[in-house]
C-alpha cells in the first residue's frame, strides 16, 4: 500500500495558512523519513515561491517520489518539469456539474486536453498520476471513459477525488471496486473529511483493491480536511496488519507539521491530540496502573508517544498515590 501525503499542497489550502520553501523542505525531509511514498510538494505553477520550493525538495534527492500538482493546461505540466519534480498530479474535473459550471467546457474537450497534457508529462520522463476532481459524483461509466483514455495516454496511476467527501463506506467500496476491476492500472483515493467519513472511506477503497491512498498530517486542508496521514497508518497497522511508515515517529511529524503551521490539533483528536493518552478519571487511572490495555487501544510508545495523568474533580485516591 502507497501513501502519498499532501500536506505540502492539499494540506497548505486549509484557510490562513501558508508555508514558507524553507518549511516545506523541513517537513518534506521528515516525511521522507518516516517512509512516505509520494511527497506532493506544492503547485509549481502557482507562484516563484512554489517553483523554488519544489525545487529546493526535488534536489534533496529523497526516496520518496516528488510530485507537483497541475491543472489540465499545458503550462501547469511544464512548470512541474521545469521545477524538477518526478510526478505531476494531474488533476481533470470529472463530474458533469464541475466541467459545465467551472470549466465550460464538453466531456470531449476535457478528455483530448487531459491526454495532451499526459502526453507533455511522459514526453519527459515524468511519472503522471490522473486525478478525477470530483469522482464521487461522477457517473461510473464517465469515470471509466475518462481513466480509459488517461491510461491510453501513458498515465501510471488513476485516482478517485472525493473533492466534498460525500461518499460513504459502501459506495466507496462498490466504485473503487468496479474500477480495479474495469482497468489495469493502480487506482488510488484521495478522501475529505466533510461528514468525517475520509478515514472509512480510505479503508474502504484499501478493502477494495485501491493501491495508494492520499493524506495530510493532522488531517489539514480546505473545510473539514483531508484524511489524516497518522490515522490511515496506524488503522491499516492494527487491524489489517499492513506496514506502511515508521509509526513509533508520527507523534514527532505531527508536532513538527504543528510548530510550522501553528495549527494545534484539537486535544480530543486521535492519536495526536493532547487528550488522547491522557487519563484522568479514577476508575480508567485504576486501571491503567493494573494493566494499561483496560483502557488504551495501543500502547502510547506505538506512535512516539507517552502516557499523562491529568489531576481533577473525577480523580481518585490510587492516581493521587
Amino acid at each position: 500500500m502507497l501513501l502519498l501525503d499532501t500536506t505540502l499542497r492539499d494540506g497548505e489550502q486549509t484557510p490562513g495558512l501558508s508555508l514558507t520553501p524553507e518549511k516545506k523542505l523541513m517537513i518534506a525531509r521528515k516525511l521522507d523519513e518516516i517512509g512516505v511514498n509520494v511527497i506532493e510538494a506544492g503547485s509549481a505553477c502557482a507562484s516563484k515561491g512554489e517553483m523554488e520550493a519544489i525545487r529546493a525538495i526535488a534536489n534533496e534527492k529523497l526516496n520518496a517520489d516528488i510530485a507537483s500538482f497541475s491543472r489540465i493546461i499545458p503550462a501547469d505540466v511544464q512548470a512541474a518539469i521545469d521545477a524538477g519534480a518526478n510526478t505531476v498530479c494531474l488533476v481533470a474535473p470529472t463530474s458533469d456539474l464541475h466541467i459545465t459550471k467551472k470549466l465550460k467546457k464538453t466531456r470531449e474537450e476535457v478528455i483530448e486536453i487531459t491526454a495532451k497534457c499526459i502526453e507533455l508529462a511522459k514526453s519527459h520522463g515524468l511519472k503522471v498520476e490522473l486525478l478525477a476532481e470530483d469522482g464521487s459524483r461522477t457517473a461510473t461509466g464517465e469515470l471509466l471513459a475518462h481513466f480509459s483514455n488517461g491510461i491510453s495516454a501513458g498515465a501510471d496511476r488513476v485516482c478517485v477525488c472525493d473533492t466534498v467527501g460525500v461518499l460513504n463506506p459502501e459506495a466507496t467500496h462498490e466504485l473503487i471496486s468496479t474500477l480495479v476491476k474495469k482497468l489495469k492500472t493502480p487506482v488510488a483515493f484521495h478522501g475529505h473529511n466533510d461528514f468525517g467519513l475520509a478515514v472509512a472511506n480510505s479503508l474502504a477503497a484499501y478493502r477494495a483493491g485501491a493501491g495508494e491512498l492520499h493524506c495530510t498530517v493532522n488531517g489539514l486542508g480546505e473545510r473539514a480536511g483531508n484524511a489524516p496521514l497518522e490515522e490511515i497508518a496506524l488503522v491499516l497497522s492494527y487491524f489489517y496488519g499492513v506496514k506502511t511508515i515508521e509509526l513509533t515517529k508520527l507523534y514527532e511529524l505531527s508536532r513538527l507539521v504543528e510548530t510550522l503551521t501553528g495549527i494545534r490539533p484539537g486535544n480530543n483528536k486521535p492519536l495526536v491530540g493532547a487528550n488522547a493518552f491522557t487519563h484522568e478519571s479514577g476508575i480508567h487511572v485504576d486501571g491503567i496502573l493494573k494493566c494499561a490495555s483496560t483502557y488504551e487501544p495501543v500502547s502510547p510508545e506505538m506512535i512516539g508517544r507517552v502516557r499523562r495523568f491529568a489531576f481533577g474533580k473525577q480523580s481518585g485516591r490510587q492516581g493521587l498515590q
